[in-house]
């Protein structure tokens, strides 16, 4: 019988704090983008004003979709010490 590779810390999932904070920074960065938008209506005019302005409406739903988009990347299911039966030593 063999026994599975140990894991290694680089093989955990990140912790929540840190998924977290990788969920507002995109957030952030999605709803940065839609003020730019919006500034942009400001001055654009023409039938070039429907680009920012489409921009401006649907960037909220994007921003949402990706903050609770949760990452797989990186994951991997982490045996739990009660799952591991002891062996019976000769």
């Amino acid at each position: 019988m063999r026994n599975p590779p140990a894991a290694a810390l680089t093989e955990l999932p990140p912790s929540p704090e840190e998924e977290q904070g990788a969920r507002m920074r995109r957030y952030a960065i999605t709803m940065g983008i839609r003020m730019v938008c919006v500034l942009a209506c400001l001055f654009v005019q023409g039938w070039w004003l429907l680009i920012p302005a489409l921009g401006a409406v649907f960037l909220p739903y994007v921003a949402v979709v990706f903050a609770n988009a949760v990452s797989t990347k990186g994951r991997r299911t982490v045996e739990r010490p009660g799952a591991i039966e002891p062996r019976d030593l000769p």
